[in-house]
């Protein structure tokens, strides 16, 4: 009988890993999905329980550390989400945030190149330079980034070492004929994400107007006119499945992903929205000053990637904040011992 193939998803009990090892369960059959974490997070915690009763098995294993180049199971492709995302801790702790990001995808492209596995890695908007993002919101045209937009400039420590993790794969694959596919995107959001700051702007926005916390308007003169595509967990999933089937033929190809053009929004919409869909009327403090990391505007180019995949984002902004809102009831006494 002939053995199903295998996906490791690392970072694999945070939101997009957990969603995308439900998603690819049950989805590609012919494939047996397992997940690596630490677990560091109480958050991560629940996921894993979560996957636990989908019997998907977790490493818990630290990627930065010799063990998880021990682990003896052979993999047929190896799906990087990990990371650590704080893009303003990324300044107070510096060390870590290359540690964890550089040294994870460094070891991954170890595992692969030992394994002889495929490696579909998730890169991250922030690649693209700050003066890039400004510079298109000054002009307020063509706030539509893609493959050919520079990544020249000053990022965040955060942005750099996935550029870094970008090009190591590159390299890797040059040497040692390592097979990859690499995804830019932006915001990823769905159920799992709990509210929490770090796990970012759409969950929290949501949860805050649930509960009528305050929220704030910070930078670009505190009036909430940033601008973001997002992208719903499943339209995303979605695309890996498509990139794991089309990999024979198409490969070592570098995507921008995202919501696109129709599911951008700025603060202050995202704000009406949720207000719209809560009931709830919080109060919204005003921050002009504007962090040196922050970004004013970030859409994605989903051109690339319809060509190769016929994929487009399915799930529109106000199907996704739906959904984001019914989960956080649905587990709201179970997400409220995370704050």
């Amino acid at each position: 009988m002939k053995k199903n193939k295998s996906i490791l998803i690392t970072g694999g009990c945070g939101f997009v890993g957990t969603n995308l090892a439900i998603y690819l369960q049950k989805e590609l059959k012919k494939f047996s999905i397992y997940t690596v974490d630490i677990l560091k997070k109480d958050y991560s915690k629940f996921n894993a329980d979560i996957l636990k009763k989908k019997k998907i098995i977790n490493y818990k294993i630290d990627i930065t550390s010799n063990k998880f180049l021990k682990i003896k199971k052979k993999f047929d492709f190896i799906i990087d989400c990990s990371a650590d995302p704080a893009v303003e801790e990324s300044r107070k702790d510096t060390v870590r945030v290359f540690n964890n990001n550089l040294k994870t995808t460094l070891n991954i492209l170890e595992k692969t190149k030992k394994d002889k596995s495929n490696i579909i890695f998730i890169s991250s908007s922030r690649v693209y330079p700050i003066n890039e993002s400004n510079k298109k919101f000054r002009l307020k045209s063509n706030f539509i980034f893609d493959e050919k937009t520079t990544t020249d400039g000053i990022k965040s420590i955060y942005g750099y070492t996935k550029y870094a993790s970008e090009l190591l794969i590159k390299e890797y694959s040059y040497i040692f004929n390592v097979k990859y596919i690499i995804n830019r995107s932006g915001i990823i959001t769905g159920p799992l994400q709990f509210g929490k700051v770090e796990q970012g702007l759409i969950s929290l926005w949501i949860w805050r107007h649930l509960n009528n916390l305050g929220l704030n308007y910070i930078g670009y003169g505190g009036k909430g006119h940033q601008i973001r595509d997002i992208l719903y967990v499943d339209d995303f999933s979605l695309l890996i499945k498509k990139q794991i089937l089309s990999f024979p033929k198409i490969n070592n190809k570098l995507f921008c992903i995202g919501g696109g053009k129709n599911n951008s929004i700025t603060l202050k919409k995202l704000t009406e929205k949720c207000q719209n869909i809560t009931k709830n009327y919080p109060k919204i403090e005003s921050v002009p000053e504007t962090s040196k990391y922050d970004i004013p505007v970030f859409i994605s180019s989903n051109k690339k990637i319809k060509k190769f995949y016929n994929w487009l984002p399915k799930t529109n902004i106000n199907n996704i904040l739906e959904f984001n809102l019914k989960w956080l009831k649905k587990d709201f006494k179970k997400i409220k011992k995370f704050f």
